[in-house]
């Protein structure tokens, strides 16, 4: 998976020039790109190459999420259930692909789901996949916000090494502590991007 910041770009936040924290810091980006997935519940991985990915379908008509991709190639069903995936749709036809306007605010969005139309259906066998996606997988680049983002829980980790008992040091009103909560700016910046998980 792709760090979504490099170790100079933080280096050059922290205003560091020297090496001498080099592991410590790829491990904060490194960190940082991996909590970054988990708030929004998908990665953002640059589109390169085809891939095939098979789904499980939640109703006949229903809105299929699919993993984020830059385009599609091929969605196929498993029609009789032999798992032998024989049926290729047609896209505009029998699907359509979600959203459907792929930029929305100067941004490049990948595609999210897929919605039968016209006559199409999903075959439905409970626990069973039954759909087949070929597809480049990923996003076309990674989002500004994103690598901000990124950027600042990194620094915000990195300088954790320096209070590991939550403590940043001490003021005149006692012991100042480190929260642990999500950064407000991080979450900000990262919310347009959360994947809504059922």
């Amino acid at each position: 998976m792709a760090n979504y910041c490099t170790v100079d770009q933080l280096k050059a936040a922290l205003r560091i020039t020297d090496n001498v924290d080099d592991t410590l810091l790829t491990n904060a980006v490194e960190a940082a790109s991996r909590f970054v997935d988990g708030y929004c519940f998908r990665d953002f991985d640059v589109a390169a190459g085809t891939a095939t990915q098979d789904y499980i379908p939640s109703g006949l008509m229903e809105r299929l999420p699919i993993a984020d991709a830059t385009s599609v190639v091929s969605v196929k069903i498993d029609d009789d259930l032999d798992g032998s995936f024989a049926t290729t749709l047609v896209a505009g036809v029998d699907y359509q692909l979600e959203p459907v306007n792929s930029e929305i605010s100067g941004l490049e969005w990948p595609y999210t789901s897929i919605v039968p139309i016209e006559d199409g259906y999903w075959p439905i066998e409970y626990g069973r996949k039954t759909v087949r996606v070929e597809a480049t997988f990923g996003w076309p680049s990674v989002p500004p916000a994103v690598e901000q983002a990124t950027l600042m829980q990194a620094s915000r980790l990195f300088a954790r090494l320096d209070s590991p008992l939550g403590v940043a040091g001490f003021g005149e009103m006692g012991a100042m502590r480190v929260s642990f909560k999500v950064d407000p700016d991080v979450a900000m910046m990262l919310h347009p991007f959360r994947r809504i998980r059922f």
